[in-house]
């Protein structure tokens, strides 16, 4: 899908990707940078790159690459889910459960269970299909986890969870 923009009359003159970023909070800024890596922003119908400055009445169109699969192995282990719409999953992990893959993992954590339950719904936080995780619980904690299923949402954790404004 192709986004557009003109750039209006009384903007300043800056970088292509702080413009973008701004007329675009949905998008995260790794996915804008993904998108001028793989030359899909243009001005005027020309490529251009993320330093590029752009300037009022400058048309500005881009599109999102492809997300990749994930490299891990989905494993549709039992998840005890919370709460599921199509943006946050919240699950409560079992005492024992690793919660991301490590030195020493199989494919038993909760990304993989999560790779598997959330199949084909998730975004591509970082360019790769993959869930949000922005907290965690130690092995042996048990307790409620919650899950970004878009960048939008992870953003939102993230900014949640370092402001310290969740309270768990």
């Amino acid at each position: 899908m192709s986004e557009r923009f003109i750039v209006a009359a009384d903007f300043r003159r800056q970088r292509a990707d702080k413009a973008l970023a701004a007329a675009f909070p949905a998008h995260s800024r790794s996915a804008i940078q993904r998108a001028f890596g793989a030359q899909l922003v243009l001005r005027n119908g020309v490529a251009i790159g993320q330093s590029d400055m752009v300037k009022s009445g400058d048309v500005l169109e881009f599109s999102l690459p492809e997300t990749s699969p994930a490299l891990l192995l989905p494993n549709p282990i039992p998840l005890q889910v919370v709460w599921e719409d199509d943006q946050l999953i919240a699950v409560n992990k079992a005492a024992g459960m690793v919660v991301h893959p490590g030195a020493g993992t199989g494919g038993d954590t909760l990304v993989h269970a999560l790779l598997a339950h959330c199949a084909g719904t998730l975004s591509g936080i970082g360019g790769v299909e993959r869930p949000g995780i922005v907290h965690r619980l130690d092995r042996e904690t048990s307790g409620l986890i919650l899950v970004a299923k878009t960048d939008a949402a992870h953003r939102g954790l993230a900014e949640q969870f370092s402001g310290r404004s969740v309270r768990k």
